[in-house]
């Protein structure tokens, strides 16, 4: 069953939580593609306290920048959750990778699974704007990202307070 998702929202939204419980109601045997680095000893525990909630059922493969490449290696029948795009972005924008071409690459993955997947990114168009050039050229560099992921998904849902409200599909026409 193909069918991809993108879950949205806010910090500290749940928007983790309910992309967790929602590939696991997609299939057994799930598969968690990780984006977080561990940079000090606070991030440390806070993939500490993801892989917790998770428990032991899930495969966790670790993506640094070559989403695209682990989304077609994982396509196996199983539902993927990709946790998270702004942290994948993160990563590519910080090796000095191209963010349009590897953008481009992920969308060209996406269209080309079988398996489900969710990804999980972080809404950037409600703050306020960045103060330094990187601030913004990440900000812009996400809602671009976000906007491209939204319009290849079958389904795309805003987390707010751990409560999910769905977006697409939508019955509005523009």
């Amino acid at each position: 069953m193909k069918k991809s998702i993108l879950i949205t929202g806010g910090a500290r939204s749940g928007k983790s939580a309910i992309a967790e419980r929602l590939t696991k109601k997609l299939g057994a045997s799930p598969v968690y593609l990780a984006t977080a680095k561990a940079y000090d000893d606070e991030m440390t525990v806070r993939i500490d306290a993801h892989k917790a909630r998770r428990g032991g059922e899930w495969t966790t493969v670790q993506v640094d920048v070559d989403l695209s490449s682990a989304l077609i290696g994982s396509d196996h029948g199983q539902p993927r959750l990709v946790d998270c795009l702004t942290l994948w972005l993160t990563n590519v924008m910080l090796s000095g990778g191209d963010v349009n071409a590897r953008t481009g690459d992920l969308i060209v993955a996406l269209e080309k699974q079988s398996s489900p997947v969710v990804f999980v990114t972080n809404e950037v168009g409600s703050g306020i704007v960045p103060d330094s050039k990187l601030g913004r050229d990440f900000r812009d560099a996400a809602g671009a990202l976000n906007q491209q992921i939204a319009q290849a998904c079958d389904e795309v849902y805003l987390a707010v307070s751990g409560q999910a409200l769905k977006v697409k599909p939508n019955d509005i026409e523009f």
